[in-house]
This record gives C-alpha cells, sequence and structure tokens, in this order.
C-alpha cells in the first residue's frame, strides 16, 4: 500500500488565530458526496491507509450531508455508510438533500422541489420507475414505493443525521450558520440551507465553520469558515479534511487511485 500522508493545506500566519481539536482526535470531513460512491470508497480507503501510517486514539469520519441525488450511486453511497465497515466512528451530518429526500416521504407533494434537484437519480439508484415522476405527477405513488425500497438501515441512518456538531474549536454543518446567532441556537433550516449573508460575513463565529452546500473548483479556506464541497457529482473531485492539532491538511487520494489504476490494467 503506497504510503498516503495527508498533504499541507497552508501554514498559518502568526497573526491568524490557531483552531485546534483535542491531541487524542483526528478528524477526518468529507464534503458533499451527491451518489459518488466511486469517490466515496477512494475517499475511505485513503483514511483507512493514513490510520494505519500514523495510527491515533480518537479518529472520526465527518460526512458533511448531502450523500444522495445528482450522482447515480446514491443507494451505494448509503450501502457503505451503513454497512460497519467505515475505518473510524462516524459522525454523519445532515444536508438539505436528506431533508428533501425525507419531507418527500412524509409529503409526497412536495417532491416537485426535490425530483428537481437530483431526486430522479436516487430514485433510480432503488430501481424506482421514474417516467411518471419525469411528466410532474405520480409523486405518491413514487415516494410509497421509496419507502418499500429503502432498507430500514438506510432510514434509520437518514432520520438519524445531525444538523451539526462540534469538535474543539471548530463547528461542522452542511450549508452554514446565520451570522448573529449563537452556535448553539442555529435554526436547522439554516445550517441545512443557508448561503448569504453567511458566505460574505467577515466575523469571528466563535468557532472555525468547517461546511460544504457551495460548490467551489478548490476548498475555500478563509479565516471564519472552510468550504469543502468539490462538486463531486460532476467534478470527480471529493475532498476529504484533516483535522489534527492545530493542523489543516487535505487527504491525498490521488495516489491511492492511481494504484487501482494499475492494479486493474
Amino acid at each position: 500500500m503506497t504510503n498516503l500522508r495527508a498533504k499541507w493545506l497552508r501554514r498559518l500566519r502568526p497573526s491568524e488565530r490557531s483552531h485546534s481539536v483535542p491531541d487524542t482526535r483526528r478528524v477526518y470531513v468529507i464534503g458533499d458526496i451527491h451518489g459518488r460512491a466511486d469517490l466515496l470508497v477512494q475517499v475511505l480507503n485513503s483514511i483507512a491507509a493514513d490510520l494505519t501510517d500514523r495510527p491515533i486514539e480518537e479518529p472520526v469520519i465527518i460526512p458533511l450531508g448531502d450523500y444522495v441525488d445528482r450522482g447515480l450511486g446514491s443507494r451505494t453511497v448509503l450501502d457503505i455508510l451503513t454497512a460497519g465497515s467505515l475505518p473510524a466512528r462516524c459522525i454523519a451530518l445532515r444536508g438539505n438533500h436528506e431533508r428533501m429526500l425525507l419531507d418527500f416521504l412524509a409529503e409526497p407533494d412536495r417532491g416537485i422541489d426535490w425530483i428537481r434537484n437530483g431526486g430522479l437519480e436516487t430514485l433510480h439508484s432503488y430501481g424506482i420507475d421514474i417516467r411518471a415522476v419525469r411528466r410532474g405527477h405520480g409523486y405518491g405513488e413514487a415516494a410509497a414505493a421509496l419507502h418499500a425500497k429503502l432498507q430500514p438501515l438506510h432510514l434509520g441512518f437518514l432520520e438519524r443525521t445531525l444538523a451539526g456538531c462540534e469538535i474543539g474549536d471548530y463547528f461542522f454543518c452542511h450549508a452554514g450558520v446565520r451570522p448573529g446567532i449563537p452556535l448553539s441556537d442555529q435554526e436547522e433550516d439554516d445550517l441545512l440551507w443557508i448561503r448569504e449573508p453567511f458566505l460574505s460575513a467577515k466575523h469571528d463565529f466563535g468557532k472555525m465553520i468547517v461546511h460544504g452546500h457551495t460548490p467551489v473548483d478548490r476548498p475555500a479556506i478563509l479565516h471564519n469558515r472552510i468550504n469543502i464541497d468539490t462538486g463531486a457529482y460532476i467534478s470527480g473531485k471529493l475532498t476529504c479534511l484533516v483535522l489534527e492539532g492545530s493542523r489543516q491538511t487535505f487527504l491525498d487520494t490521488r495516489a491511492i487511485s492511481a494504484e487501482v489504476a494499475a492494479g486493474s490494467a
């Protein structure tokens, strides 16, 4: 196995505040997956290799949500995340796409928004006939079919996802936070959906906010937030941020990808 050490993202300038996680922790934060099971496997293999190379007492994986929709492998992504074979304990966060899926199951008539935002691909991944919903009807039948096909393991996973969590000096959520509101008082709708005024906010939120939801070409590391949604479903880049002590690094999945490709040649 290739020695997969994490790459340095940047070095903090002396004038910058140093954010950190407890010494016993290493946190692997995964950006928006959107049905790209192939990329998720690469990232998890890289995490496993990194932990073999550099063991630590309390590793944790935090996927930031949006496991489903848009990409064609939503069901497989949920299979992977619920199989019980992840290389570290997982704290799974909820994205707006999980919220839309759960809302669709509860109120199928609201399905038009979900269908327009990648829900068709999720229905297709579960083997559900999407011809009627593509024409704008049959939402009730599609919701019933999805509920029947969703394994209890998948549904339970989706229902238990968290809106946010904190470790050390970091706060993790899918989309961002509402400026001027204490982190402990944030509304779930903002944690899952917000863009502005969060993205343009300049002030310190009390903790470094790590989020996705708004695709960027490369991870954006600002003084008050880190965005790791690199548009995996269309770009082929699924980002994994590694937090250890006061270090902020990326996990390099390119080496393992090259190794897998060489092995299959």
